[in-house]
């Protein structure tokens, strides 16, 4: 994508390039490739060095097929760099912590759309940016579903989403808000609306914008929940967690969370996989979460 291609631009560039860049690919050794790698370390950017790391392995491995190197010195410098720390999303997951989140979140006193955004992320467990760039065109409502297309979702495969009766009433809620000026709504017409589902404020002057990356963030932040107990993100923590204690089984579990398995090629091909199964799960969370209430 164009936002991926200028970060990988960026980092060669500002990162790279000012070391290695004006080499011979072929006469580049590991202790120079890791100079600027540990430079990029010393500076506390962990998750940038482990990033132009992996731009380094890839061009190697690009250049070695196409004729360009003969090895990969990459591979040399395994243990040379401080192991990439996991950062797990801060997430409420005990049933009387979810249930005073839920409480918060009946009394948040925000936009309309926002409120909407914030239950429909718990609902649905989806990631921050694939909840905002949610748009009308991917809804489906007599199959009663919801199909995101491969460009908006992190390991570019088509997702699907059932739709619970609680998602389907909000969705219902927000088409009036999204509503462009001067329009009425028509059954099961929705070409009269803003592009995005959860839109900017700023959408009804400036065209189709989708909500802030930041605006659910923020809105948790108003609930009194800091970035250490509660993300955007932690919604689908809190799922995971719940329902594989619930004993529904983790294929269906992690199929939801369209987490891809190591099998790139059948993965493309089974976004439809255990679909019956999700749809009783996905209604169940929801009732369920409706029941802490």
């Amino acid at each position: 994508t164009p936002k991926y291609s200028a970060k990988v631009i960026s980092i060669l560039s500002r990162l790279i390039f000012p070391t290695v860049g004006l080499r011979d690919i072929r006469a580049i050794g590991a202790p120079e490739l890791l100079e600027p790698l540990r430079a990029i370390e010393a500076q506390g950017l962990n998750d940038t060095v482990k990033t132009a790391r992996q731009i380094c392995d890839q061009i190697y491995r690009y250049a070695i097929a196409s004729g360009y190197a003969d090895r990969n010195p990459v591979a040399d410098l395994q243990g040379a760099l401080a192991p990439a720390v996991v950062k797990h999303h801060a997430s409420v997951t005990n049933p009387v912590q979810i249930a005073d989140l839920l409480r918060a979140m009946r009394g948040f006193e925000g936009s309309a759309v926002v409120r909407a955004a914030l239950w429909f992320s718990a609902y649905t467990f989806l990631r921050p940016g694939e909840v905002r760039h949610l748009e009308w065109v991917d809804i489906n409502f007599q199959t009663l579903e919801i199909r995101i297309p491969p460009e908006k979702m992190k390991k570019r495969r088509l997702h699907i989403v059932p739709l619970s009766r609680q998602v389907v009433e909000i969705l219902d809620k927000t088409f009036q808000s999204t509503l462009l000026a001067g329009e009425q709504r028509n059954q099961g017409d929705y070409s009269t609306t803003r592009k995005y589902v959860f839109h900017s404020i700023r959408a009804a002057v400036r065209g189709d914008i989708p909500m802030s990356e930041n605006t659910i963030t923020a809105a948790i932040r108003r609930l009194g929940y800091g970035g250490d107990e509660m993300t955007a993100h932690g919604f689908r923590s809190m799922a995971s967690t719940v329902l594989n204690e619930q004993g529904w089984p983790p294929d269906v579990i992690e199929r939801q969370l369209a987490h891809v398995e190591g099998n790139s090629v059948r993965a493309a091909y089974n976004y439809a996989e255990y679909l019956p199964e999700r749809r009783k799960m996905m209604q169940a969370w929801a009732d369920w979460l409706d029941s802490l209430k």
